[in-house]
């Protein structure tokens, strides 16, 4: 694969200059940026497309302080193992490009990074130089049938039909997702009848699979700065109210649970 395709026509773009262009003459532009906007606008009924400023800059801060590098490793280690030296990976939600980053560096793997914030794609797209990113949805990805080894989906929907056609016949979905007790001391902060998380749905007709691992590891959270952050990264800081949110922020320090689980899945 060398190119995203254009949303309107299906047909491939190509760069010239700064301007991505299809052979039906469809347009769209390379942002000062790096990253090139393929969201049509009936594709998402949003005003606000992904992830905010705040949340983006708050999941950076958090994530450079190495909470979850171990994922980032298993991450790597696992498409080391799985996919060929030059493989083609679609890396669907990348978001500011933290796992991204790091796997740009493996092999000669061609990297193409989507998600619906631009905001999250300004930072990958100037941090990363060797990938191609764009605006897009998980569910109208804008790439050709049977035309990436790989779909990486780190906490990312599922768009399984659109994994399946993207992928080509012996290529792979690995999903990086939270398991039952991940944040469990967050949630216990914040709310006076916590939840543990529910397991992923799995589409079996049209994946196998056939590798799991799990991370699960504590860590402690000792400045105010690192669960305010960890907070806002979260869904749960826009779905919580003043009181409870005061509750956790009043905390100095936080111990928490880290549990994650990587799957790797087979087109049927």
């Amino acid at each position: 694969m060398s190119s995203f395709i254009c949303p309107v026509c299906k047909n491939e773009i190509s760069l010239f200059d700064r301007t991505y262009k299809c052979p039906d003459n469809h347009c769209f532009d390379l942002s000062k940026d790096g990253y090139v906007n393929l969201l049509m606008s009936q594709q998402s009924s949003s005003k606000r497309h992904g992830d905010d400023k705040l949340m983006v800059r708050a999941r950076r801060e958090f994530l450079e302080k190495g909470f979850y590098s171990e994922l980032r490793e298993k991450l790597c280690d696992t498409l080391k193992a799985q996919l060929p030296e030059n493989a083609t990976i679609i890396d669907v939600g990348c978001g500011e490009g933290y796992y991204t980053s790091e796997i740009s560096k493996i092999n000669d793997f061609e990297i193409f990074g989507i998600d619906i914030s631009k905001d999250a794609l300004r930072c990958a797209a100037k941090s990363i130089k060797n990938g191609s990113f764009a605006v897009a949805s998980a569910f109208s990805l804008p790439f050709g049938n049977e035309s990436a080894d790989c779909v990486l989906s780190v906490f990312a929907p599922s768009a399984y039909e659109e994994f399946y056609r993207v992928l080509k016949n012996d290529g792979k979905l690995i999903k990086a997702i939270p398991l039952e007790d991940h944040l469990w001391e967050l949630k216990c902060a914040l709310y006076e009848e916590p939840y543990k998380n529910k397991p992923e749905k799995r589409n079996d007709e049209l994946f196998k699979l056939v590798s799991q691992e799990e991370i699960k590891y504590k860590t402690n959270l000792t400045e105010k700065e690192d669960i305010e952050n960890l907070f806002k990264m979260t869904p749960y800081y826009y779905k919580t109210g003043r009181a409870d949110a005061e509750k956790l922020l009043s905390l100095k320090s936080l111990e928490i649970t880290v549990h994650f689980g990587i799957e790797v899945y087979e087109k049927r």
